[in-house]
């Protein structure tokens, strides 16, 4: 089974690091293939950047996608999950709604934590996207600021402890979500001193991506993600072109305009 981790951010140390992380994981017969944007922003951190990084995560699934069984966004706020699920046949998981899925099957409610205020917009519309606004019981950060995003899971490690216990406490979380790509695999650092399961969105998204792979779900034909019919493009990427006008070959056979 091969599933590809597209990281819509240009960090190819934030890349790198997700797939050492994701490794207990994966089946043993599961290959993660990591992979960059080569374009955009270091680390997206808010709405606009995310509309940006979604349009750029379209090319990434049209040029990698090929011999993939599934494809997972690699951003907490899933730029373009949607449009790459109506656009694509191949299954696709974001860490966002997979985390939140996740959460809802260990407890009553759940609150999202993450690190950066300019984050908390959009990760709550992304809790709206979902239609989960009443199983969330909030979206907190931790007051102390860091220095780097690339060492920002070991400089707020103790933040979180404490802020995940006042979130028990004053919210009525049953669960809590880490929610950021740098905070990976901080979930499995701090289980033991949180008091209620803690969901790590890379993993949730790698096991959805896994179980999706396996019931190779058929791509819908009708309904409200059934593949767009063939439309005429200008100045696109040539990969993404070629499937929007239906001149993409696919791996079974090729789609005539």
């Amino acid at each position: 089974m091969k599933i590809l981790l597209l990281n819509p951010n240009t960090s190819t140390g934030m890349t790198d690091r997700m797939v050492a992380t994701a490794a207990p994981s994966l089946a043993p017969d599961t290959e993660l293939v990591g992979i960059t944007a080569t374009r955009g922003f270091p680390y997206i951190a808010g709405r606009a950047e995310a509309l940006i990084a979604g349009a750029i995560a379209l090319e990434m699934v049209a040029e990698h996608k090929r011999g993939a069984d599934a494809i997972i966004i690699a951003a907490f706020g899933d730029p373009g999950l949607i449009a790459i699920r109506e656009l694509f046949d191949v299954p696709v998981t974001g860490m966002a709604e997979a985390a939140m899925l996740t959460a809802c099957m260990a407890g009553g409610r759940f609150a999202i934590l993450t690190f950066s205020p300019t984050l908390l917009p959009w990760y709550e519309d992304a809790v709206i996207s979902t239609g989960l606004s009443g199983r969330c019981a909030g979206v907190r950060v931790p007051t102390s600021g860091f220095k780097s995003v690339d060492s920002v899971r070991e400089e707020l490690e103790e933040d979180f402890v404490a802020l995940a216990d006042r979130t028990i406490r004053e919210d009525g979380a049953d669960a809590i979500i880490l929610a950021g790509a740098p905070l990976s695999g901080l979930a499995f650092r701090i289980a033991d001193r949180v008091s209620v399961p803690l969901i790590d969105p890379l993993s949730a998204a790698i096991g959805q991506a896994q179980t999706l792979a396996r019931m190779r779900p058929r791509a819908a034909t009708a309904g409200r993600f059934a593949r767009p019919g063939p439309k005429r493009t200008a100045g696109l990427m040539p990969a993404l072109a070629d499937w929007i006008e239906h001149r993409a070959v696919d791996a079974a056979a090729k789609v005539e305009p």
